[in-house]
């Protein structure tokens, strides 16, 4: 087995274990509330977004692929350069999700693959060959980096947005119902459970999708950015199987952390969060599922009590997400000068 072979089958590896680590981190997340309000058991809420996640990327289509995997051009540089460059990227990303994941915090893990893909980039083929998107941006059109950058960092900003006034509506509403009411909410989170894993396994599978087309692309066996089925497969695979596991030290982080969660706390925060990524994906910009479910209760909790939610906990959360990029960057960088390094 020659080299490029080795580096192919290593590359659809790492993308299985970046999907594996996303739908860890992100199981969490969406399960976090539903666990702390009591509303449902572990297994069942874990197991309903794992079903729908799984679902989710065989029936929308692969404008969040698109993006992510054309904003640096591969195609200009030798196949082990271009493998390098992917396998630096997920390594990366793979390694913010591990240490995060340990330390109880909720990460981004498109920003972590995001920001890996650009520090690669920038040593790999150079700033030239990055689709920044500045100018589109200018002439008020979303393209390359900038629509990554944008969907990633405003739509936890319009998750906390949606989720304080989404828990206003719902305090509105049913400010004259009984107590009887909460069993309505509890039946109701079947549905919006639902909804944020299919909302999750539609745009997040879709960043490891991108990455094996850009591979694909780099060694020369496709000659325009595609993305086969067989990668549909696995990255839904991978996705799901890490949601089956879920990471129980962020559910600790969010489920208790923050402020304590309530029945109408958790519909609320899984329907604003579904709410963002849908219209997210539609639109074919990335979304962080960690970023917007943890802005969307942070929102949640701002509109009944701010003063009784952990803002220094918050604000930990936040200042993770802003080390997010620039550290992924700077893993991407040097994990692609070893192993061209290394491979020559």
């Amino acid at each position: 087995m020659d080299l490029v072979t080795i580096l192919l089958v290593l590359v659809v590896v790492l993308v299985a274990a970046f999907d594996f680590t996303n739908g860890f981190h992100d199981a969490a997340d969406m399960v976090a509330t539903a666990i702390a309000s009591r509303a449902m058991k572990p297994g069942m809420a874990i197991g309903i977004v794992t079903f729908f996640t799984f679902i989710a990327p065989f029936s929308v289509g692969l404008a969040v692929a698109d993006t992510v995997g054309t904003f640096v051009d591969v195609s200009a540089v030798t196949t082990i350069q271009g493998e390098s460059l992917v396998i630096a990227a997920l390594l990366a990303a793979v390694s913010y999700n591990l240490v995060t994941w340990w330390l109880g915090f909720p990460s981004s893990s498109s920003n972590s693959l995001a920001g890996g893909l650009v520090g690669a980039g920038l040593y790999c083929v150079g700033s030239a060959n990055i689709a920044w998107g500045v100018k589109a941006l200018q002439n008020g059109h979303l393209e390359g980096v900038m629509k990554v950058v944008v969907g990633l960092f405003v739509s936890p900003f319009f998750g906390f947005v949606i989720g304080f006034l989404v828990l206003k509506l719902f305090f509105l509403i049913l400010r004259r119902t009984t107590t009887k009411i909460n069993k309505i909410l509890i039946v109701s989170q079947y549905v919006s459970v639902a909804w944020l894993g299919f909302s999750h396994g539609a745009n997040d599978a879709q960043k490891g999708m991108a990455v094996i087309g850009m591979m694909l692309l780099a060694s020369g066996i496709t000659t325009e950015f595609s993305i086969p089925v067989w990668a549909i497969f696995l990255c839904a695979s991978a996705i799901t199987l890490g949601t089956m596991f879920g990471g129980w030290r962020i559910i600790k982080t969010l489920g208790f952390g923050l402020f304590r969660v309530k029945t109408i706390h958790s519909v609320a925060n899984q329907l604003g969060s579904a709410l963002v990524n849908t219209i997210a994906t539609i639109s074919g910009a990335p979304t962080s599922t960690t970023q917007v479910v943890t802005a969307t209760l942070l929102g949640n909790g701002a509109a009944e009590k701010p003063q009784h939610v952990k803002w220094r906990t918050a604000r930990g959360i936040v200042t993770g997400w802003f080390m997010n990029v620039p550290v992924s960057m700077a893993l991407g960088w040097l994990y692609c000068f070893l192993f061209i390094k290394l491979w020559g």
